[in-house]
């Protein structure tokens, strides 16, 4: 019997997946626990459909962080950071303190958690910040870092 998974299943396959499995393990554990249903033309259709929606929907997500990432080229924030008497500074800029800088000084919403950043940045200079906006797209944007008055 074909069954359409609609649950990533251990021993069968991933969601989507149309896997034969034996009548009796159809009838008795995949379909009373909705892991899957019955492969008739109606649910091969509506998967067909579902697949290409999906597919649609991935390009326009790439081709929005490939936008987003065009305008972060070459874009700078400047962060200011108190600093003590030899010029170290108190504390770190963090990811969260970058999205804000984001937020305010360029207009753009950034999420802190998709900026990736090598080292933490403790002193004053010019640093380079990846932010990973999709799985194939990374944007690079300059972080300054400059001394609080």
């Amino acid at each position: 019997m074909k069954v359409i998974l609609i649950q990533d299943v251990k021993s069968l396959g991933k969601k989507g997946e149309i896997v034969e499995v034996n009548q009796g393990y159809a009838r008795n554990f995949v379909l009373p626990k909705k892991l899957g249903v019955e492969a008739t033309p109606e649910n091969l259709n509506n998967l067909k459909l579902k697949n290409q929606n999906d597919e649609k929907v991935a390009a326009e997500n790439l081709a929005a962080a490939q936008k987003l990432a065009a305008e972060l080229k070459d874009k700078k924030v400047v962060a200011s950071v108190k600093v003590g008497e030899n010029g170290k500074t108190f504390g770190s800029v963090s990811t969260k303190e970058i999205a804000e800088l984001i937020k305010t000084q360029l207009g753009l919403d950034v999420d802190k958690k998709k900026i990736v950043m090598a080292d933490a940045v403790k002193a004053l200079g010019g640093y380079t910040v990846g932010i990973k906006l999709h799985p194939q797209v990374t944007a690079e944007l300059l972080l300054d870092v400059v001394e609080k008055k």
